[in-house]
């Protein structure tokens, strides 16, 4: 495995006037493109999910108008 490679990014703003500087650390590639892959997935379910209930409900309560606009917002989770 491959040692991570630490970045630091110094900033110093117009407004330094002898405050101190603070130091960021730059995250690698690999780390924020699992953790965005992770919230997608994450969101994905979500909004799935809340859809499914909506639609169940509208079902429930036979309220046709209801289940006919879920079903049009549901349709591009139903391309898995």
């Amino acid at each position: 495995m491959r040692k991570q490679k630490s970045v630091y990014v110094l900033r110093r703003f117009p407004s330094y006037r002898g405050k101190t500087i603070s130091a960021k650390r730059e995250l690698s590639y690999g780390i924020k493109l699992a953790s965005r892959l992770f919230l997608d997935q994450m969101m994905y379910e979500f909004n799935k999910s809340r859809l499914d209930a909506a639609i169940n409900e509208a079902i429930d309560k036979d309220d046709r108008e209801a289940f006919e606009k879920l079903s049009v917002h549901y349709q591009p989770y139903t391309w898995e």
